[in-house]
């Protein structure tokens, strides 16, 4: 039995995984109506008052324990640092000395990745070359994913978003138009009732594009009155042509490798169908694509087998 655990800035998470099955308990932080996020002090907090309810859901023995994984950073980058994931850090360090289970750090955004890879029954893809792309409310960045004997995977930012990230421009449209944060189901909600067509070409500097001009244009479209349905597709189509080149260029410039899409920005129903529509594509189910602990578990499971 594997235990993960990932404390984002937004979402408490614990996972169980067997080799097989996958269990999973998780908690979004409250934000209050009109803000946009939360100070890391709140998160923490939260994150602190959570953990305990959601290890009581999860209903296993604590002993059984064979090893523990835990997302302690962002990136596996030099300075990649947020004080929300001393949480799960400090929790599972807890477990690990209380059951003698080994422990293994890794970050937020190989969480993500591994989630999406068991999603679609692909953890294969660790031993090889692949493209992922993580796409949420911090990061917009398609990736060279290649093995890694310590980290088991490295990533390598191959494409980014210059400014505004995906999840930022669909939260900051959800919350100008009033509704709770974060915003990303209610805009996916809307954009399935509006069938607007936007002729867009998205801003590029080399393999990267600007989102900045999502925010601009969609508070213009508010301001004259248009339908929160309008906005909403006008906001998701903006970010789908932007990945959709990115996607393009990525090809172009490292061939036709797997291509694997993660975060919670890939839930999207807009953005997961008219990807599809061009290219041989994973993507996660909803489930695995939000923040989750799924992908520290699995860690732990490929470390632990691997040893």
């Amino acid at each position: 039995m594997y235990i993960g655990f990932d404390t984002s800035n937004y979402t408490t998470s614990v996972a169980l995984f067997d080799g097989e099955n996958m269990y999973q308990s998780k908690r979004l932080l409250s934000v209050k109506n009109g803000e946009r996020g939360l100070r890391q002090s709140d998160a923490v907090f939260q994150h602190t008052v959570n953990m305990p309810i959601l290890l009581d859901k999860l209903d296993t023995e604590i002993k059984n324990i064979d090893a523990v994984g835990v997302s302690v950073r962002p990136r596996n980058i030099d300075g990649s640092y947020m004080p929300c994931f001393l949480v799960g850090k400090n929790n599972a360090a807890a477990v690990s000395r209380v059951t003698g289970a080994k422990l293994y750090e890794t970050s937020h955004q190989v969480g993500h990745i591994l989630a999406a890879l068991y999603s679609v029954n692909r953890l294969d893809l660790v031993k090889t070359e692949f493209i992922a792309f993580h796409v949420s409310g911090g990061t917009t960045e398609a990736l060279l994913v290649k093995p890694d004997s310590d980290e088991l995977i490295k990533a390598e930012v191959i494409a980014q978003s210059r400014d505004l990230k995906a999840g930022q421009a669909i939260d900051r449209a959800g919350v100008m138009m009033g509704f709770d944060f974060p915003c990303g189901k209610k805009l996916d909600e809307l954009s399935q009732k509006s069938d607007r067509k936007f002729n867009i070409k998205p801003p590029m500097l080399g393999n990267d594009c600007s989102l900045s001009g999502v925010e601009n244009k969609a508070k213009a479209m508010f301001e004259k009155g248009e339908t929160s349905e309008d906005i909403s597709r006008f906001v998701l189509s903006f970010i789908s042509a932007a990945i959709d080149k990115m996607t393009e260029l990525v090809i172009e410039k490292y061939g036709n490798l797997p291509f694997v899409y993660a975060g919670g920005v890939m839930s999207n129903t807009l953005i997961k169908n008219n990807i599809t529509k061009k290219y041989d594509a994973y993507f996660a189910d909803p489930v695995y694509s939000c923040d989750n602990a799924c992908g520290t578990a699995i860690y732990a499971y490929l470390k632990d087998k691997n040893e």
